[in-house]
């Protein structure tokens, strides 16, 4: 049975959500629950396009200071690093090996004092196996030169110190010195010679770099290094490449990857991000079992219609599909409307931050607390099909339960109350 152009099911079910004079209440609530509905996708969309963003954000900060994979030796130092980065180079995932000194120190500026990560590089080297060289505001990474004493500090670190390019720091290390005047800890004077932001908290504030050659020099281990890092194509295995090596290398030797560094950094932002799909996710369910209640509603208005279409020969299967109609567009038109909106809001939500932030003149995220300190997005189509499907499956169950009760409408018996 045909209407015009349309199957009479979708031309009954389009036309009882235009419901006029004493149904506009009816209208009224299928508009509520196709708004509750668009909101619920939206604020779903934007939500877990932070968490991408966040993820991703972290991801590039982390490795543009720490290498993919590192190998390291046994004790204090890796003996022969020289034949380790050779070997290592030698398989066609790793991209660059890099050796590097890893220390404790304290670092004195004036009256000021601080703890401070030490690591010793190859400027030339690092350069191709982290990107620290791209994140320098102030000074070069060239510029650390054997012999010259020169370092490299984070810029919440060299705020920490007020120190700024061409002054001087002591730099103490945990290592004794013995004198005549009896055992002293090991001391010397660097240059500050550039300043890097990575943009997390972690590290500017904490890291400072040297020259490999003036570390060895410190700590004196002579031709050795603390062990040697790696680049690799595919960041995602770099774990079981790093072991592969080790293990055809012929063991001997630590092994690390960023995955396994950081692992709890990604662990929580995937918990979260879990978490919140679910808690928003009933959001959108309460919105798409207003349906329930929107097509009951309309069952009970409608009964004398039901039962004329009834006596007309409609079949209980076509009663059935004006209702599914009638709920099945509500829910689409919410959802489209939500991933319009969600979309939308996701792809410029750091510019809004920012104008937030510059209106009411405030940060909404402090790096020291969060790590980085503004509010990244990144839609995936991923998501966005996933959270569509699930709102349109939300909005075809609601409408089940008021469908039936409608395809069980006894034509006498309703004409008979009318």
């Amino acid at each position: 049975m045909r209407t015009g152009q349309l199957p009479f099911e979708l031309f009954i079910g389009l036309r009882y959500l235009r419901a006029r004079g004493r149904n506009r209440f009816i209208s009224f609530i299928s508009l509520i629950s196709m708004l509750g509905i668009a909101l619920g996708v939206a604020v779903l969309i934007v939500v877990l396009s932070v968490m991408n963003g966040f993820e991703r954000e972290l991801r590039e900060r982390i490795l543009n200071m720490t290498a993919h994979a590192t190998i390291t030796g046994y004790g204090d130092a890796l003996p022969d690093w020289r034949a380790v980065a050779e070997f290592a180079a030698g398989y066609p995932q790793v991209q660059a090996a890099a050796p590097y000194i890893e220390g404790q120190g304290l670092l004195l500026a004036g009256q000021v004092l601080s703890g401070v990560a030490l690591r010793g590089i190859e400027p030339a080297l690092e350069a191709e196996v982290a990107g620290i060289d791209t994140l320098m505001v102030e000074g070069s990474l060239d510029a650390l030169q054997a012999g010259q004493w020169r370092i490299v500090l984070g810029e919440e670190l060299a705020r920490a110190l007020d120190v700024s390019l061409g002054e001087r720091v002591i730099l103490v290390i945990p290592e004794g010195s013995v004198t005549p005047l009896g055992l002293m800890p090991r001391m010397r004077s660097f240059t500050v010679s550039g300043i890097f932001r990575a943009g997390m908290f972690e590290f500017d504030r904490s890291i400072a770099l040297l020259h490999i050659a003036d570390a060895q020099r410190l700590y004196r281990l002579g031709e050795r290094a603390t062990g040697v890092r790696l680049a690799v194509t595919d960041i995602y295995r770099a774990g079981p490449l790093v072991r592969e090596i080790a293990l055809d290398y012929g063991g001997g030797v630590y092994i690390d990857d960023w995955t396994r560094r950081h692992a709890n950094f990604f662990r929580s932002i995937q918990l979260t991000k879990t978490i919140m799909f679910v808690i928003l996710l009933l959001v959108v369910a309460v919105a798409a079992f207003n349906i329930v209640s929107t097509l009951v509603m309309v069952v009970r208005d409608k009964q004398t219609d039901i039962s004329i279409l009834r006596t007309l020969g409609a079949s209980p299967r076509h009663i059935t599909s004006i209702f599914i109609v009638q709920g099945t567009v509500i829910g689409v038109v919410g959802t489209l409307l939500g991933v319009l909106l969600g979309a939308l809001l996701a792809v410029n939500l750091e510019r809004l931050i920012a104008g937030v932030e510059r209106l009411l003149d405030t940060k909404f995220l402090a790096a020291d607390v969060y790590f980085i300190s503004d509010l990244p997005a990144q839609l995936q189509w991923q998501d966005l099909l996933a959270i569509a499907m699930t709102a349109l499956v939300l909005s075809l169950i609601s409408t089940l339960y008021p469908a039936w009760r409608a395809a069980r409408t006894q034509p006498a018996e309703a004409l008979r109350h009318d």
